[in-house]
């Protein structure tokens, strides 16, 4: 067994006192991608008319999947003794995950920022604080306590990169600029310094366990999401700025074309659902992209776009439902068998 094979099969989730009780915080994937699918269908219905309707729906959903696992999360963390918080956070695989629970809050508060009202710039600095505190405390884990470098995956980039750039759009909607700006330079300056850790720990060293593959996609979240963050503070202009991470995002989604026949093969699990914010992002950027430069059939390629991207994320979404209704339906009929009268 490989470092990196220890380091993503010691789950904190399975320990003793934890198993069967603790909430796998991987499992925030599932209303962080459904957040960014109502991102991408609320581009879709400000700038190709489009009904707000799915955008409502799969904002919704993120809402109660993330309030339900938030509650399930600390409820946890307070029965244990140790915390599962705690162990996360020191964990190789699970430690930059943490960061969902703030990454999310924020995607939320953004999009309700109206409804919310005054209330919605407190509720913006208090997600980003918690988002602050929760990666200065990692990076300070990690400076204190070095990883080995097979444990390192590009979900390290979450805290500290794409975190940052999502603090910039929720700051942007909440009409401050300036702080904006400054989470902006935060991700810029992890993006770059983590990635070429990362990226070195890609090529040079032991290869991510196959189940793990799909983090691969993450690579595509940094570039994706500081370009919608830098959309968001320009208001929708296209500068040099914005073709420099534009240009790097699609190079990032080159390079994953050529992932393409590896995940096809993977067999589906939960944590397929890393995919779908990296999907959503792009269906975003692609629909925001495709009304800035305005070309000839520019609504036609930006439903195609869009449709692309949600009609993966739902064949994902597809595919938990039939995996869970087929394990309730296991586990019902097992319970059923050893109560039955006779047995």
């Amino acid at each position: 067994m490989t470092v990196t094979d220890t380091a993503f099969a010691r789950n904190p989730a399975r320990r003793s006192g934890f198993e069967g009780w603790a909430l796998p915080i991987s499992l925030f994937s599932i209303p962080l991608g459904l957040a960014g699918l109502g991102g991408a269908w609320a581009a879709a219905a400000q700038l190709l008319d489009a009904s707000a309707v799915p955008a409502d729906l799969a904002y919704a959903a993120a809402t109660v999947v993330w309030v339900g696992f938030t509650v399930a999360y600390v409820v946890g963390t307070i029965r244990n003794e140790s915390g599962s918080f705690h162990l996360d956070l020191r964990h190789p695989l699970t430690g930059p995950l943490t960061a969902y629970i703030p990454v999310i809050a924020l995607l939320l508060i953004a999009h309700y920022a109206t409804e919310l009202g005054g209330s919605a710039r407190w509720l913006c600095y208090a997600a980003v604080a918690a988002l602050a505190i929760n990666a200065a405390a990692l990076v300070a884990h990690w400076l204190k306590a070095p990883l080995d470098q097979d444990a390192l995956h590009p979900g390290y980039f979450l805290p500290v990169a794409a975190g940052p750039f999502i603090a910039g759009i929720g700051l942007a909607g909440v009409d401050h600029e300036a702080a904006a700006v400054a989470a902006f330079g935060v991700g810029i300056y992890f993006w770059l310094l983590l990635g070429a850790v990362i990226t070195g720990r890609l090529i040079v060293g032991a290869p991510l366990p196959e189940p793990f593959r799909p983090v691969l996609s993450i690579l595509l979240s940094p570039p994706g999401v500081a370009a919608l963050a830098w959309l968001a503070i320009t208001g929708g202009q296209l500068d040099y700025i914005q073709w420099a991470v534009g240009g790097v995002t699609l190079f990032m989604l080159l390079i994953q074309l050529f992932f393409l026949p590896d995940y096809l093969r993977l067999p589906f699990t939960a944590t397929h659902w890393v995919f779908t914010f990296p999907l959503a992002v792009l269906g975003n950027l692609g629909i925001r992209w495709t009304a800035a430069l305005h070309f000839d059939h520019w609504q036609p390629t930006a439903w195609l776009i869009l449709t692309i991207s949600t009609a993966a994320i739902l064949a994902i979404l597809a595919g938990t439902i039939r995996d869970t209704t087929r394990w309730l339906h296991h586990r019902y009929a097992h319970s059923w068998t050893r109560t039955a009268p006779g047995q």
